[in-house]
């Protein structure tokens, strides 16, 4: 474990022991900045000696692995799990807004052509895990004193991932040509015949079914099946969903990684002089010759051009969370046409979502609550520390961020100390 130090004027040092940092807090030479990671900060003039440090950075959708190392030593090193719901809570506010504006209300003359999209826009899921990797890079130069940046990025060919035996003019005549819209080419696709009874419900009536919502899966043929009205209605009324799965992976990753690469690349280096590039077959060849384990976060030590430098038993677990929740009310109708309120207030006992508390000598984070002053409080891997701990037994030692970040020890199955 190492105890990161910044200087008398805030900028960052080469990280100490935790004897040297807590003989410095005694003697009231250093005061402590954060918690997590635990840094402290210089009360009198250093300019301090520092070393070459590598930063290599894992690009991905869902994941990013980051790890700072020198020649000999890994100084941090983590996973950083990035948020997956943006997209679903988009639709459902597009769904809100489209009921408003069928209701009878007063006339509003009608503003489609006012919007623009600035030059280089992005989705707004795909602009936060850009924007994330970002952050993750910022937090890690206050911290430690790095001298260059390595960025993995990765194009992927998604025709190419369909059907590997594509080339030339192929690739402008896709599954879909010749047909008028989605629908005919499902249909045509699955022989106009239901997939879940092969027609030995003989219903002829035929319905397209999505296997994953709307909202996240889209209209896309590899999210779509045939299914008869009877199956369908069934489905639907007895909750069987999750029997029907989805028969080719879908390419949502690899679309959004091939558009974020340039502006995570090139976002980086607009602060940034000291990036370089590399590519995912050299990360996998240098893995590979090491014999090391495929994870996000040896990857990026891997990419930061120091594979067998030393790790310490201590890394690190970092999250991105919703800040705030604004919705009025719940998407779900009750008895009555009415729509149950969604209000809760922001403090519960003194604590809020996201809060880093002390339960029992462990340190978790809360992720639900109740008025009554119970809360569900978890790690941040999943883990249930207890479904409904008491307000009383619990001490705050972080207050709530969008960004939660968790310090774990070990190996495989790892316990999370106090720091």
């Amino acid at each position: 474990m190492f105890v990161y130090v910044l200087n008398h004027h805030g900028k960052p040092l080469m990280p100490c022991q935790p004897r040297k940092a807590r003989m410095l807090l005694k003697q009231q030479k250093a005061k402590v900045v954060n918690r997590t990671p635990f840094t402290i900060q210089l009360l009198y003039g250093s300019s301090g000696y520092k070393q070459s440090i590598s930063l290599g950075v894992d690009t991905g959708t869902k994941h990013i692995g980051v790890s700072a190392t020198t020649e000999k030593q890994v100084l941090f090193e983590g996973e950083v799990q990035l948020r997956t719901d943006i997209q679903e809570l988009l639709a459902t506010r597009l769904q809100f807004r489209r009921t408003r504006r069928s209701r009878t209300t007063r006339y509003r003359q009608a503003r489609f052509l006012n919007r623009k999209k600035t030059k280089g826009w992005l989705a707004p899921s795909v602009q936060h895990k850009v924007d994330s990797h970002i952050k993750i890079v910022n937090l890690i130069h206050k911290i430690l004193p790095v001298t260059k940046i390595t960025v993995e990025v990765a194009q992927f060919d998604t025709q190419l991932l369909k059907n590997p035996l594509i080339e030339g003019k192929a690739y402008q005549q896709g599954n879909q040509m010749g047909f008028w819209n989605v629908r005919e080419y499902v249909l045509f696709r699955d022989k106009h015949t239901c997939q879940r009874c092969k027609g030995k419900k003989k219903d002829k009536i035929l319905n397209v079914h999505h296997i994953e919502s709307r909202k996240t899966g889209g209209d896309s043929p590899g999210n779509l099946i045939t299914l008869c009205e009877t199956c369908h209605n069934e489905i639907h009324q007895k909750s069987l969903e999750h029997t029907i799965q989805r028969n080719t992976h879908p390419l949502r990753d690899a679309s959004q990684m091939t558009v974020m690469r340039w502006f995570i690349y090139n976002d980086i280096k607009e602060v940034y002089s000291h990036v370089t590039l590399t590519y995912g077959y050299i990360t996998k060849n240098v893995r590979i010759t090491n014999n090391l384990a495929k994870q996000h976060a040896v990857d990026a030590r891997c990419i930061s051009g120091h594979p067998l430098a030393k790790l310490t038993n201590t890394t690190f677990q970092l999250k991105f969370v919703r800040k705030n929740n604004r919705q009025l009310h719940k998407a779900t109708i009750l008895k009555g046409g009415k729509r149950k309120s969604n209000k809760a207030v922001r403090f519960v006992k003194g604590f809020q979502l996201f809060d880093k508390v002390v339960y029992e000598g462990r340190k978790c984070f809360i992720f639900g609550r109740r008025s009554s002053g119970y809360f569900d409080i978890r790690l941040l891997d999943g883990r249930k520390i207890h479904t409904s701990a008491s307000w009383k037994k619990l001490k705050r030692v972080e207050h709530a961020s969008t960004l939660l970040i968790e310090r774990k020890t070990g190996d495989s199955s790892p316990t999370y100390a106090i720091a």
